[in-house]
């Protein structure tokens, strides 16, 4: 019933309130973010931080140094919206609204016995009808969280597509549906295919011409089916080009395997939007993919589209080989040359353009690469009796090479300056600017056994750089190795080069020494 003091002396009490002010966590003064003398992160009238302008901060771990105001839920509140439209303007570049608070504030304790204290400056009342009061407040503001307001029609900061509704003349939100509700209308598709004009093939007996439930394609006599599908989203902001790279990118696992592409069907995603948007990003993608599939005889038989939150696209192509003149990652033998056709370093480029870190030219020259197709290169190393063939994509060279040299029972030495790379590819790499599949591309280290002094030479990370419409790396007798580079550098394939050599495997694991 007393409170004893450090000097002996006690106070005796009745009832006791211990309260405290809320106290800042200590990782904005460790991050380096400005501070005040409690360690409460410094922002401006707008809430945003004194030394890092990127930086917002709001409620009790914030102190607006121009009004500095006890920590109260009030002011956490009231700086909500502000925040948030500041966080709007910021990502458009316009200028900031600064937030003035108010100076004074009303506060409601209980006393936990449906009795409660109310005070606001130097005022104070208190009484059952206060707490009456202030569970009034409390009940209807956590209604709010349990029965949410209708969303406005438009949000603050930028508008929002808006579907009205004839019968009652009232405005609602878009809201895309999932499932079969989000594909592209029958309509739209329909004007999409009219302007599209894919070849047509003999062998595809239901397909675009005849639209039904699925198409029927044909597989002459004597020869096999081969089949891949590739599909990613768009790292473009050119819809026709980035419909070209992906199909060039689906018909290269085609091309490596030896084959010829009979028929494709696409699945596309475009980004949510008005009608004409839609068909026009439809048929934007669908026109560069069908430009490159007629281009090596493929038939764009049909697919799927539907609506997304960004643009993505894909084939799953059909084609056809000789059982006899298969080319597989296996078969590789020792003493085979090392060939590749396309230098590397789309993966770092790409991913450096979108930190604005990326040159304009290395991207030009980068899209130049994967809009070059596989398919005269695939011929001509067949035509030089490859042993062994595949397409440097998504696990980049280290990964690709490897599964060759797995499937093919063989090791490799590898001549690290011979391997070509896209101009700015080696700067940005050394910037230390990755694609986010690299991490897990350089798991494959280990199948480098001199991989700790390979890693100290700048080059050995473009190793790992996943690639997008990336060259083919193919095994080539030795006796052929020359006239094949000849050959393919005739062809307009300048980047082909050696790049190693197969050598017998002493271990049971495929291993690659970098030279």
């Amino acid at each position: 019933n007393e409170v004893a003091l450090r000097g002996g002396e006690t106070i005796p009490y009745d009832v006791l309130f211990w309260t405290t002010s809320a106290a800042a966590p200590k990782w904005p003064k460790a991050a380096g973010l400005a501070t005040d003398e409690q360690g409460f992160i410094a922002v401006n009238d707008c809430l945003q931080s004194e030394s890092h302008p990127f930086v917002f901060a709001a409620g009790d771990v914030a102190s607006v140094t121009n009004h500095p105001r006890p920590k109260a839920g009030v002011f956490a509140v009231r700086q909500g919206m502000p925040l948030a439209r500041n966080l709007r303007l910021a990502c458009a570049g316009r200028p900031l609204v600064p937030f003035h608070p108010q100076k004074k504030f009303l506060s409601l304790i209980s006393t936990g016995d449906q009795y409660a204290v109310a005070s606001k400056g130097p005022f104070a009342l208190e009484g059952r009808w206060v707490w009456k009061w202030k569970n009034w407040i409390d009940v209807r503001w956590m209604r709010k969280y349990q029965e949410p307001p209708e969303m406005d029609a438009k949000p603050m900061g930028g508008g929002a597509a808006i579907e009205s509704d004839s019968s009652n003349a009232t405005k609602k939100p878009f809201m895309p549906c999932g499932g079969c509700g989000s594909k592209v209308g029958s309509t739209v598709l329909s004007r999409v295919l009219a302007r599209l004009e894919p070849i047509q093939r003999d062998d595809v007996l239901v397909g675009l011409d005849a639209p039904d439930d699925a198409a029927i394609v044909e597989t002459p006599p004597g020869k096999v089916a081969v089949h891949t599908v590739d599909s990613f989203r768009s790292f473009l902001n050119d819809p026709y080009i980035f419909g070209k790279i992906a199909a060039h990118h689906a018909l290269s696992d085609i091309f490596a395997m030896g084959a010829e592409a009979q028929s494709a069907l696409a699945v596309v995603v475009v980004p949510y939007g008005n009608e004409a948007a839609v068909e026009e990003s439809l048929f934007q993608v669908l026109s560069g993919a069908v430009e490159v599939l007629n281009e090596c005889g493929c038939a764009l038989a049909g697919g799927h589209s539907s609506e997304g939150a960004e643009l993505s696209f894909g084939l799953s192509v059909q084609g056809l080989a000789d059982k006899a003149d298969i080319l597989r990652k296996g078969g590789a033998m020792a003493g085979d040359r090392l060939l590749l056709t396309k230098a590397l370093g789309t993966g770092t480029l790409f991913a450096a353009d979108m930190r604005r870190e990326a040159k304009g030219k290395w991207i030009e020259l980068a899209v130049e690469s994967m809009l070059q197709s596989n398919r005269r290169a695939a011929d001509i190393l067949r035509q030089h009796g490859a042993t062994a063939c595949t397409d440097v994509t998504g696990f980049g060279l280290a990964g690709h090479l490897v599964e060759m040299l797995k499937a093919s029972g063989v090791s490799a030495e590898l001549e690290l300056d011979a391997i070509p790379a896209l101009e700015g590819a080696e700067e940005t790499m050394q910037a230390g600017i990755q694609s986010s599949l690299h991490p897990d591309n350089l798991r494959l280290r280990r199948a480098i056994t001199n991989h700790e002094k390979a890693a100290e030479r700048e080059k050995y990370s473009i190793l790992f750089d996943p690639q997008t419409s990336g060259g083919l790396l193919a095994a080539v007798p030795e006796i052929e190795a020359d006239a094949c580079l000849e050959a393919l550098r005739r062809a307009g394939i300048g980047c082909a080069t050696t790049i190693g050599t197969v050598v017998p495997s002493e271990a049971e694991v495929a291993e690659v020494v970098i030279r």
